[in-house]
């Protein structure tokens, strides 16, 4: 006996024509076809986007990386200008050290100059040496007083430790006590600065006498009843 087969329920499968007209109807709304469900299949206006980021990204990283030489070499320039900016004061200073008195000995070869001519001048006698020491002395203090270096008063003045250096002390009843009565050698300022302190002998009180007793050297002898005959 022979089997039947079931009839096929024809709604399990729609039929080829249904479909087609289905995807046919969605494109014509607008809708993009899928390949499967939830899926966008990316169009050419977003790869042309993407493109376009990667492109930029790039022109930036480039443009940096430009940048980032021409600091590196401004910063070798600068560190080369540096060095050369170092060099040339070290050597500036070296000369001023070796140079710095060249104005100075100038002046002093002409003295020196002066001396040399007085020696050999013929027919030299006391006089005409003299005569010549006393000018080259004038061109050297001249030249003394150009630079600013001036003489420290000492004689007869009052002991000042930061411009008289004292070499012996002796008694004296005719200065007050700490007063220069005898001058060594001259003591210099320059520009108001002590150069050379001057080198003294100052007085002090007479072993014996009376505290705050001073003689006049100008005081007048007592007459005696012999001279008054």
């Amino acid at each position: 006996m022979k089997k039947e087969s079931a009839p096929v329920d024809q709604e399990m499968e729609p039929p080829k024509e249904e479909n087609a007209a289905k995807k046919n109807k969605q494109t014509a709304e607008g809708e993009e076809p899928r390949e499967s469900a939830g899926e966008k299949i990316p169009g050419p206006q977003e790869g042309r986007e993407e493109n376009d980021a990667v492109r930029q990204l790039r022109e930036d990283l480039a443009r940096k990386e430009k940048e980032l030489e021409e600091s590196k070499n401004q910063m070798l320039r600068l560190r080369a200008d540096t060095d050369n900016f170092r060099k040339r004061i070290a050597k500036e200073k070296s000369d001023f050290a070796l140079f710095a008195n060249e104005k100075l000995l100038k002046e002093l070869i002409g003295i020196y100059q002066n001396l040399e001519r007085a020696l050999a001048a013929p027919d030299v006698n006391i006089k005409s040496l003299k005569e010549g020491v006393e000018m080259i002395l004038k061109q050297f203090t001249s030249f003394l007083e150009k630079e600013k270096v001036l003489p420290i008063p000492a004689l007869g003045e009052k002991f000042d430790p930061s411009k008289h250096e004292a070499l012996a002390q002796v008694e004296s009843d005719k200065h007050e006590e700490n007063t220069v009565v005898e001058e060594y050698s001259k003591g210099y300022f320059l520009h108001e600065r002590v150069l050379l302190p001057a080198r003294v002998v100052i007085s002090k009180k007479p072993a014996g006498a009376a505290p705050g007793a001073e003689a006049s050297e100008d005081k007048p002898e007592t007459p005696t009843p012999a001279d008054s005959k």
